[in-house]
């Protein structure tokens, strides 16, 4: 009965004095002076303990007061600790000004008390009003929780409002339970951990595994282990497959210029790499023009970047045709001699340029990042968008060959080249034609390979072998087979890599291909026409 005049007076003083209502509320969890000497004074052991009884009732000042040791603008002098911020001293209590003794010294923290200082502000971060604030600590929490923070969990947990964040903080709870003296709240977590999938919970399972006494709670983690165990083999798997469609669509979209002109002219192009290198250049210069022109539009500069490399790349095959190939025709060998000395002149040429070193060039910031689908596998963004782009390189050339009058040309020419000249085609044009379209996708190519790795001088070397196993395996001159060559390839060095290692799975992609064409010339596809007949 008495609490109720009680209440009633604390709320007749809410009304009378609401300013220092909400004064007295808002410190009523300060900082004490004993507790910042407890943290910043005495053995290690000791200052862990007193931050560990600090947590649970830590408020703004205790977060500041932790980010300033974490900084190391923290003194003392005999028992007083002072905060130092601007050359000035301030006291941590209370804030006020003081003046700095001339015999301060620095707080000393070994590694041991630095971690356990990040750890607690990571767990006071968990109540930021910014969602990657909150989602940073939760991923730090991931590794170093503990039952001392539980109480901070809790009430992080029971505030918290985005869905994603809240779901990892559940785990984090689950993990810091997972120390716990009681063996039934070990045996829940265990239990709740076994739905993560993460690859850092495998590691926290297997070291309580070790040291596990209780039968139940043991039962409970090998349980646990053996589905995040099947979680991660699955997440390794689908990680595995996309890698190689990754993979696959970059080299299709390397493979499919060369596809066009060693499939309409049977130019073995050994510059074909090279122009891939204009392209991925041409693409860092229109970067630097936006970053000093334009900065405020610099996420757009990829979209103006695309067809800058297609016409840098596209210009310089049609120059080549004209100025060189057109006299090589039929003579294969010579041909191959050729494009190799172009590919060392136009290598030599960037060098001289841009320099012998590596240039970077930058995503957008809409292609940073990836999308969480499981535990242990992301999804980059920039990946993602490689993949939608060779969709439409290829959805876009497929058009242009069967749907546009060039295109009905460039198959004429394919298929019986005489007859075609019969019939009024202008071949040489045609010819200088395609393999400005070939180059122009190998620019495509480079544009795309500069989102993804370094932009060198010896870009072009690493795909051009690999180019050219795709254009036989499809079937040379025929796109489906290099869609099918391009993917197949991909999944299939990736699968290797995993059993092998990426030397040996190379070594046995390879043995694959000699097999196969072997067995098969023609490749997957065969080419279709009288000139395949003949």
């Amino acid at each position: 009965m008495a609490a109720v005049p009680t209440l009633q007076v604390l709320n007749m003083f809410k009304k009378i004095f609401p300013l220092a209502f909400i004064f007295i509320a808002s410190h009523a969890y300060c900082i004490t002076a004993e507790e910042v000497k407890g943290i910043t004074l005495g053995e290690t052991d000791a200052r862990i303990e007193a931050l560990v009884k600090a947590m649970p009732t830590a408020d703004d000042k205790t977060a500041a007061f932790l980010q300033a040791m974490s900084d190391d603008n923290v003194k003392v002098s005999g028992d007083k600790v002072f905060v130092v911020k601007d050359d000035k001293a301030f006291d941590p209590v209370t804030g006020t000004e003081q003046p700095m003794p001339a015999n301060a010294d620095d707080i000393i923290s070994n590694n041991r008390m630095r971690g356990e200082i990040d750890s607690a502000l990571a767990a006071l971060k968990l109540f930021s009003k910014d969602d990657a604030v909150r989602a940073a600590a939760v991923k730090q929490l991931q590794s170093d929780a503990d039952e001392t923070k539980l109480p901070l969990i809790e009430k992080a947990l029971a505030t918290e409002q985005n869905a994603d964040i809240k779901e990892r903080l559940r785990m984090v709870r689950a993990g810091a339970m997972l120390g716990s003296a009681d063996p039934v709240r070990r045996v829940r977590a265990a239990n709740l951990l076994a739905t993560s999938g993460r690859a850092n919970t495998k590691t926290m399972l297997l070291e309580r595994l070790q040291v596990e006494t209780d039968p139940a709670a043991k039962s409970a983690l090998t349980a646990a282990l053996r589905q995040v165990n099947a979680a991660l083999a699955w997440g390794d798997r689908l990680g595995a497959a996309f890698s190689g469609i990754s993979l696959g669509s970059i080299l299709l979209l390397v493979a499919l210029g060369l596809a066009i002109t060693y499939g309409l002219m049977g130019v073995i192009n050994m510059a074909h790499g090279e122009l891939m290198m204009i392209g991925a250049y041409a693409t860092y210069v229109v970067q630097g023009l936006f970053q000093k022109y334009l900065p405020g539009a610099f996420d757009w500069y990829l979209l103006a970047a695309v067809p800058v490399a297609f016409l840098a790349s596209a210009s310089m095959g049609a120059v080549l045709e004209r100025s060189v190939i057109r006299f090589l025709y039929g003579r294969p060998l010579e041909t191959l001699l050729a494009t190799w000395g172009i590919s060392l002149v136009l290598m030599q040429l960037v060098r001289s340029i841009f320099g012998a070193q590596n240039v970077g060039v930058e995503n957008p910031s809409w292609m940073s990042g990836g999308v969480q689908v499981l535990g242990n596998l992301s999804l980059p963004y920039n990946r993602l968008v490689i993949i939608g782009f060779a969709i439409f390189v290829l959805g876009s050339v497929a058009w242009l060959i069967g749907k546009t009058r060039l295109g009905l040309f460039v198959r004429g020419v394919t298929q019986n080249r005489p007859i075609a000249s019969c019939m009024g085609v202008n071949t040489a044009r045609i010819d200088t034609y395609a393999f400005a379209l070939g180059s122009g996708i190998a620019g495509l190519a480079g544009c795309a390979l500069s989102q993804v790795g370094n932009v060198g001088p010896d870009l072009g070397q690493g795909y051009i072998v690999d180019a050219f196993m795709v254009v036989v395996l499809g079937g040379v001159g025929q796109l489906a087979g290099t869609v099918y060559a391009a993917l197949g390839l991909g999944i299939l060095n990736k699968l290797l890599e995993g059993w092998t290692g990426a030397v040996l799975a190379k070594i046995a992609v390879l043995v694959f291909i000699i097999i196969f064409i072997q067995k098969r010339p023609q490749g997957i596809f065969a080419m279709k026409g009288r000139s395949a007949e003949a």
